[in-house]
Formats: C-alpha cells, structure tokens, sequence
C-alpha cells in the first residue's frame, strides 16, 4: 500500500462504458484492492523515474508537439493519450512522409483524419501516445530529430470569396421550371465566409452565357458557379460558353460518381466551376470534394481531380455520414 499508480487504469464494462477507474498518480490503498481485482490488475506498475525515462503522458505531450501547430488545441492527458482537435474552419494537410516516419519508431504512433479533410472548430484531428508505459529520453529525442522540424498537420483557413451564380437552361429563363440548382449552390456556401455578388439566369445559349460568367468576374466575383447544360446532349453548352470566356479549363470530367461531368476552370485568379445536374439531387458530389480547397484558397490541378478516383465512389448510403466516410477520402 501507499505506492503511486504511474498510469491510469480503464475499466470496460461491454456495451456500456469505458472510463478511467484509477488516475496515474493515485495512492493505493487496502480498499482499492477489491475494485483492481475486479478490473483485472492484480500487478501494478509503480513509477520510480531515475531521470532517463519519460513517462507515457509525457512522451505523448512531445508527440503532441509535433502534430499540434496553429488552429489547433490539445486535449489534456488521459490513458496516456493526447488528442488534437480544429480551432478553426478549413481544410486539414497532413505531411503523410512525416507522418510515416514518425510511426515508424516502433514505440509510438501518430494517428490522424485522411489529408485534405474539410474540417470545423472541435473536430478531431489526431491522437497521440506512445506503446510502453515508460520510454527512454534518448527514443523520443530520435523520434523530434526524425521530424526535421516540421508539422504533420497544418490547417488551411477558408477565405472570404465573393461568389456569383449563373443558372442556364430555356426551361428556367422562360419560367417552365422552378430554378432548383440555385438554392441548392446557396446552402452549400452558407458553410464558407462568402458574399453572393450576382445572380443571372441565361437559356441554352453559349454566347449569353459566356457574356454573363464575364460579367461577374467583372462585379468581383472570386468564384463562378454555372449550374446546368454539363452533359453531352446537343442543347448542353454550358462547356464551350465557359471555354469561350478565354478560361484555361484544367478538367472537364471527373473521376467521381456522382459529379462525372464536373468543370473546374480558371479565369486569370478567378475560378469557374461548371456544375452537372447531380450537385442539385444528390447529397454529397465531387462539389462538396472540390469546393473547400476552393474557398481555402488551394489551387485546383488536373491531378489532384484524377487523385479523387480512388475513394470517387458515393455509396449513396441511406444514412448519409459524410464527411467521415470514404467519399473523397485520400
């Protein structure tokens, strides 16, 4: 009796918790005995540190060092661990070399969210521990060393945009249909900081519809969404009316279902994105992949849409969880 406990100690009870039942640090008595009996310690592992050793929460605070930069806030120390959560709104980088070196020091492991996850404040990003309960200084030095200085995470801000819409299609110009794609463009950006600077709708003509995409990279615009006529039937010129606007397209076409007929472009700094018909009926498309790197000011290359094939498929589950599935993931 009267040792101090060197980690904690769980308790799991199948189906219905999984708690701390004794703190490192905490002072066995005579009446601990029966409850560490019954969480199956009838050893304990006191802590006597000669000054060569690191003890797990410790060793975790350094592997925190390493993951935790700016945007990011830490969870105290618990069963050893240490997790690393969002401060702000964006989209997550992970340095997956580093991230490989890191854990391929036997002794610890680095766990994270996939690379170019959009993210908000309080999500979880990382966990951190070390293996053994005690680890020698000189290992975690050779781990710091192994990271060169640098970060396996970094967190892009989204950026205020100024965006415009313009809707094409006869049946909406001439009043036949309620505009569905508008509304639907408009509450995805609700989740980014942005300022709606125009909206037009133009029928099934390109030259309109090239004079309107002109017009609002001329009000300001940082980012153009065409909504419609992205398929190859005849009367789907959206395509060429983007083209015409002297854009350099970097990918007509995508490796993502639903989203196939995906158009991302470049006007100068300004971006214009051809959306097809299922960013207006499906829940999750290649636009819910492509639009945060947008508004987090990443640049949009031909590879990284061919990147997206692999994890391209929406399962189109009835319960949809995405983000935290593996549409998109990389």
């Amino acid at each position: 009796m009267g040792c101090i406990i060197s980690h904690d100690i769980t308790r799991i009870i199948p189906g219905k918790v999984k708690e701390v039942a004794f703190k490192k640090g905490h002072v066995v008595r005579a009446e601990d005995v029966p409850e560490l009996l019954k969480v199956g310690k009838s050893h304990l592992y006191v802590w006597e540190n000669d000054g060569a050793m690191l003890h797990e929460n410790d060793a975790a605070a350094v592997l925190a060092d390493l993951v935790a930069q700016d945007g990011m806030v830490r969870s105290g120390v618990s069963e050893g661990k240490i997790e690393v959560f969002a401060d702000v709104d964006g989209v997550l980088r992970v340095d997956k070399e580093r991230l490989a070196v890191l854990n391929g020091f036997d002794y610890v492991m680095v766990a994270t969210r996939h690379d170019l996850s959009p993210v908000r404040k309080g999500d979880k990003l990382a966990g951190t521990r070390i293996i053994p309960l005690a680890i020698e200084k000189t290992k975690m030095d050779a781990v710091c060393a192994a990271a060169d200085g640098g970060s396996v995470l970094t967190i892009l801000p989204y950026i205020h945009k100024k965006v415009a819409i313009v809707t094409t299609g006869g049946e909406v110009f001439e009043g036949l249909i309620e505009d569905g794609f508008t509304p639907v463009v408009r509450k995805k950006l609700e989740a980014f900081d942005t300022e709606e600077v125009g909206h037009v709708t133009v029928p099934d003509n390109p030259d309109m519809a090239t004079g309107a995409i002109l017009r609002m990279a001329e009000n300001g615009a940082d980012v153009i969404f065409v909504t419609g006529g992205m398929s190859v039937d005849p009367d789907d010129r959206t395509p060429l009316a983007i083209r015409n606007t002297g854009a350099d397209i970097v990918s007509y076409g995508a490796p993502v279902l639903p989203g196939a007929m995906f158009l991302a472009s470049y006007l100068g700094d300004k971006v214009i994105l051809g959306l097809p018909g299922c960013v207006m009926h499906s829940k999750v498309t290649i636009l819910d992949l492509i639009l945060p790197r947008v508004m987090a000011g990443m640049p949009v290359t031909k590879k990284d849409i061919a990147d997206l094939a692999a994890g391209g498929l929406c399962l189109s589950c009835e319960h949809c969880i995405w983000p935290a599935c593996g549409f998109g993931a990389l």
